[in-house]
């Protein structure tokens, strides 16, 4: 077996004993909805990474179980479609990092099964070709967080063979990467990160078979990381939190975030950032799973693909967080 699957396995086992039990009154009600959308027309994969740009959101490499992946797709999410797009040109991965850029997609990193990667690639999609840039220059990781904030891009945290809480930002001008200092927050991977208003948020992950609760604002203005609410904050005015686990996803839309999912869970918990605040919502209605891919498109939020044990999963969902439950429109 190898390092990534014995990681996955050891922590699928203690999300298991971990989420035993609710955060919420079971009578009490949630709001938001979930609708099925068009299914993925690759294989099904855990473990892959994904950049919006425009109305399309990109999923490339991945991990089916069996073989590591080099594909990427185009979601159309005004027509509810997938259309496959130039094969990525770096050796098959799993649990590489992304983002777009100036209208442009990168992903790097990564694990091939046996290698820590650190190789680094563009994605056009104008012209649909793959170039390779700059090594990260960082170390070799996997699991590490992919975001663009405010014109600036950035890989961090991950695993190595130890785990990371180093920044680097990438300038596409200059084709090059530079150390970033100041993230006060705990090493980890499988950390996850949404952007509202010019801002990131960075929070849960593990690190060392300890889940991380510490959340995270950064300011690319200042280069500044402040502390948040804890995830497993539990102050008595208000619900006690669960917030806190890792291989989740995340997006945010109409100025708040989501973090969904990871490790056999299908909650979603949706963050106020005017009052540090989380709030629970419907959970996905799809099956639990870990290692999915979310994403956000012109204020719509979307949860794909992914992982429970053995099985992998092809489904994608549209999450609608201001609309009752509705059984009927899936």
């Amino acid at each position: 077996m190898n390092i990534l699957k014995k990681g996955l396995l050891f922590t699928t086992l203690i999300i298991n004993i971990a989420f035993v039990g609710c955060s919420k009154d079971e009578d009490e009600d949630v709001l938001g909805n979930w609708i099925k959308k068009s299914t993925f027309d690759g294989p099904a994969r855990s473990s892959a990474s994904s950049f919006v740009i425009g109305s399309f959101a990109y999923i490339a490499t991945g991990y089916t179980g069996d073989e590591y992946l080099t594909d990427l797709w185009a979601y159309n999410s005004d027509g509810d479609s997938w259309e496959q797009k130039a094969d990525f040109i770096g050796v098959a991965r799993s649990a590489s990092s992304a983002f777009e850029l100036n209208d442009k997609g990168y992903v790097g990193l990564g694990y091939d099964g046996t290698n820590k990667l650190r190789d680094f690639y563009q994605y056009d999609p104008a012209t649909n070709q793959w170039t390779q840039k700059t090594d990260f220059a960082g170390t070799g990781r996997y699991s590490a967080v992919g975001f663009q904030v405010s014109g600036k891009a950035y890989f961090g945290t991950g695993y190595d063979g130890n785990y990371l809480k180093d920044f680097y930002q990438y300038d596409d001008a200059l084709d090059n990467w530079t150390l970033v200092t100041g993230f006060g927050g705990n090493k980890r991977r499988n950390a996850t990160v949404f952007v509202i208003d010019d801002k990131a948020y960075l929070g849960t992950g593990i690190n060392n078979g300890s889940y991380q609760v510490d959340f995270w604002e950064f300011d690319p203005s200042t280069d500044v990381w402040t502390k948040k609410r804890d995830l497993d904050d539990d102050e008595d005015d208000h619900d006690t939190y669960l917030i806190t686990r890792s291989n989740a996803v995340s997006f945010s839309m109409n100025g708040l975030g989501y973090i969904a999912c990871g490790e056999n869970s299908k909650s979603i918990w949706e963050y106020n950032p005017s009052t540090d605040l989380w709030n629970e919502k419907t959970a996905l209605e799809g099956s639990a799973r870990t290692d999915a891919t979310g994403f956000a498109i012109n204020q719509r939020g979307f949860i794909v693909l992914g992982r429970s044990g053995s099985a992998y999963y092809d489904d994608s969902w549209e999450f609608k967080p201001l609309e009752e439950q509705n059984d009927d429109d899936n």
